[in-house]
């Protein structure tokens, strides 16, 4: 059975099965809104999740229980309305030092995107590795239509996903794109039958999980990090990573295993 932690009154639920960490945003009726106190719970369990020895792999989804269904329907605007410049710069560093944690995890970070991820709510969703969607699923950035701009990392990040023209277009008409228009831009990596969403997601994230925990880690990281180089720098990086992870105790039991024709017993080390 799932470990989950106590208190179902939290902003942000946390259980782990199987190397996979499931991680719910809980304001179902905010639909999963991103105020200040999520985004700090949200840091806080990122840091624990990292630490955590028993998680391979991450998930992020919202509560199913917000109505219409909603990944993250954006920032808390209610909350956003009484802030004043000063307070709205603190909120935008809070936001984008979250998502930078989630961006960097050493540990792969899916998105489980089960339906309105608007605004900030899709600024999270790009700050992960991966991203699925349920089909019907709504997303955007519609911070113009509201005078303000994405303060969490989306105009950098819409950017480097579908290009310097698509994302000037929908962020500056503020527009929402369906699941399947996410998807065929490579906003999102599939798209799935809502009531498949979760199974699909989990089945992904538990394959991953099993594989060799610092494999999967320098692939993150030459990959992730490979991307801000040039792309002799890049390569260099990869050739280091490659040298490294052929010291640990993983590849003989990778090798081994494979010649024994069993499944290996990684270690992480």
């Amino acid at each position: 059975m799932p470990e989950e932690t106590p208190g179902d009154a939290s902003p942000v639920l946390i259980s782990i099965d199987e190397g996979v960490a499931l991680v719910t945003l809980n304001r179902p009726s905010k639909l999963n809104a991103l105020s200040a106190e999520v985004l700090e719970t949200l840091f806080a369990e990122f840091v624990g999740l990292e630490e955590n020895e028993d998680v391979h792999c991450i998930v992020i989804t919202g509560s199913p229980s917000a109505k219409p269904p909603s990944f993250a329907a954006g920032a808390d605007i209610e909350e956003m309305a009484e802030m004043g410049g000063f307070d709205l710069r603190h909120y935008s560093e809070l936001g984008q030092q979250t998502f930078a944690a989630i961006e960097g995890s050493p540990k792969p970070v899916i998105a489980a995107i089960n339906g309105f991820a608007l605004g900030g709510g899709l600024e999270l969703a790009m700050a992960c590795h991966i991203r699925y969607a349920a089909e019907g699923a709504k997303m955007g950035q519609p911070e113009v239509t509201l005078g303000i701009i994405p303060g969490f990392g989306g105009t950098q990040r819409l950017r480097s996903l579908v290009g310097r023209g698509r994302a000037l277009e929908l962020l500056l008409t503020g527009e929402s794109i369906s699941a399947e228009y996410a998807h065929r831009l490579g906003l999102v990596n599939s798209t799935v039958p809502h009531g498949e969403l979760m199974g699909v997601v989990m089945a992904l994230a538990k394959k991953i999980a099993g594989n060799a925990p610092v494999a999967v880690q320098f692939i993150l990281d030459a990959v992730c990090r490979g991307s801000e180089m040039s792309p002799q720098s890049a390569l260099s990086l990869e050739t280091d990573l490659f040298g490294l992870v052929g010291v640990t105790d993983d590849v003989r039991e990778g090798m081994q295993a494979f010649l024994e024709k069993r499944r290996a017993a990684w270690k992480g080390r």
